[in-house]
């Protein structure tokens, strides 16, 4: 059994057995199709590990705080689906130039007050970013919460994440590709 593998099983079991605030049951899985309709409509592809998580454990509905949202439909939670998050905050991006919110970075995981985890899906490594947005400005609202989506997991499903009582104080280091990765490039 791979690396891989041995964490998916982890996740998976305590996926099973535990229930994020907000949710009663572990949504099924979502098929293949489902997968690729997100990522058409998202303009990328998820990275193998998230597109595992929602293809073979739930469709959102395990995870720390309130666990993973669903992919591209909103079930029993009342949290909107990481696509639809998506597109409302590359929306709200370009609507309002002082917050933009950079391509390929996918809102999984609602902390509340409006704060999420998100997958970097256009890092091969797949960073796991904290977006805190109650900073005076974007520049300051963007962390790196693990250097992989597998470093994050296994903060989970070990209890070692800094949002764990055990971790109080953990400062989180900023995230320095932000400006990078929203500063618009000028056209051809």
């Amino acid at each position: 059994m791979t690396e891989i593998e041995q964490l998916l099983a982890r996740v998976e079991g305590k996926a099973r057995n535990t229930r994020p605030w907000g949710w009663t049951s572990l949504p099924e899985p979502v098929d293949a199709a489902t997968v690729a309709r997100a990522e058409t409509v998202l303009g990328f592809r998820l990275p193998p590990l998230l597109a595992a998580l929602y293809l073979r454990i739930g469709d959102g509905g395990f995870g720390p705080e309130y666990g993973l949202l669903p992919l591209l439909d909103s079930p029993p939670a009342d949290e909107p689906a990481a696509v639809v998050q998506y597109l409302a905050n590359r929306e709200s991006g370009r609507k309002d130039p002082e917050w933009p919110w950079p391509e390929g970075v996918l809102p999984i995981s609602h902390w509340g007050c409006a704060m999420y985890a998100c997958v970097d899906c256009l890092d091969p490594q797949a960073p796991v970013l904290l977006f805190e947005p109650n900073a005076d400005d974007a520049d300051h609202a963007w962390y790196v919460d693990a250097l992989s989506l597998t470093a994050w997991l296994r903060a989970w499903v070990d209890g070692t994440g800094w949002y764990e009582e055990t971790n109080e104080g953990v400062d989180l280091a900023p995230w320095s590709d932000f400006r990078i990765r929203t500063t618009p490039t000028p056209a051809s």
